[in-house]
Order: structure tokens, then sequence, then C-alpha cells
């Protein structure tokens, strides 16, 4: 089981990167729990988790930057097969893939919109979804890598357009 402390920077899948904010005790009913309070960087959001279901709901580390090497490869590789599924289809694959939490997860789903991309115009809900999973995977790359969101903004758009 995965343990945290104040101040560690972690992922809540689909939110993205938080900071443990404090370690607290709330009593539910009849029990006492222990709560990872969590602050999400992108928007603010306050998150508790409890302490003994970290791994149920997903809540990890941020990559470490030998990893982001294997996220990398994955959004170079153009051999994939489009998916022809209709939008909401395509839509609700792609939001799982988001809810894991998982890097390479969402780095295919950049991967398979930026390609379809180029064949067809994306639907709105497409063009949001692409939006998100790019925001989850800048922020938590930047994090990593300790760069701007900017320069790896550019460095993702750059392997995703060549």
């Amino acid at each position: 089981m995965s343990t945290f402390k104040v101040g560690d920077k972690v992922v809540y899948p689909a939110q993205g990167v938080g900071v443990i904010q404090s370690i607290e005790a709330r009593k539910i009913g009849t029990f006492e729990q222990r709560f990872y309070k969590i602050n999400i960087l992108e928007n603010g959001a306050t998150i508790m988790v409890p302490v003994g279901q970290v791994e149920t709901v997903g809540l990890r580390r941020v990559i470490d930057t030998k990893t982001i090497e294997k996220v990398y490869d994955i959004l170079r590789d153009r051999k994939i097969t489009v998916d022809t599924q209709t939008w909401n289809r395509r839509y609700r694959e792609y939001t799982q893939k988001l809810k894991t939490g998982s890097l390479f997860e969402i780095a295919k789903v950049i991967r398979d919109l930026s390609v379809l991309k180029l064949d067809k115009e994306l639907s709105f809900g497409e063009r949001k979804m692409l939006d998100a999973a790019e925001g989850l995977l800048v922020k938590e790359i930047s994090i990593a890598k300790a760069r701007t969101e900017d320069q790896i903004k550019k460095e993702i758009q750059g392997i995703c357009h060549a």
C-alpha cells in the first residue's frame, strides 16, 4: 500500500496533480478513519481520500522522469487503427481511459484523437476531451521534469504534429 506524507505531490485520476495538504482523522458513524486532504493544483478543488482506499481510488505518485519517455513513445506511435466507432462510443471509451489516471492511457487518448483529427474534424466533445487529456499530461510532466507547462505543451505538440 502506498503511503504519502504532507507536501507530497500525487495524481488523483481524472482530476490531475494535487498536493497532500494534511492527513486528518474523521469520525464517520462509529468509526474513525484517516483521510488524505488533497488540493488539486489545476482548479483548487479539495478532495478527501481515505488512507486505506488509496489503491482503490487510484491515487499515485507523480510519474518519474524515466517513464516520461515511454509516454512520449506512445504519442509518437502512428501505427494505430483509427477507430471508426461513433463519436459517442469513442467518447465513452476515452472517458474511461482518463478515469484510470494512467498517464499511458491519457497519452493513448491524445494520440488517437490527434490521428483522428488529421482525417476529420473532431466533435465538440472530442475537442474538449483532447484539451482535458493534454491538460492532465502537461501538468504532470511539467512537475516531473520541473519545467514550465508552456515548454511541455510545445514538446507534446511537436511530437503529436510530427
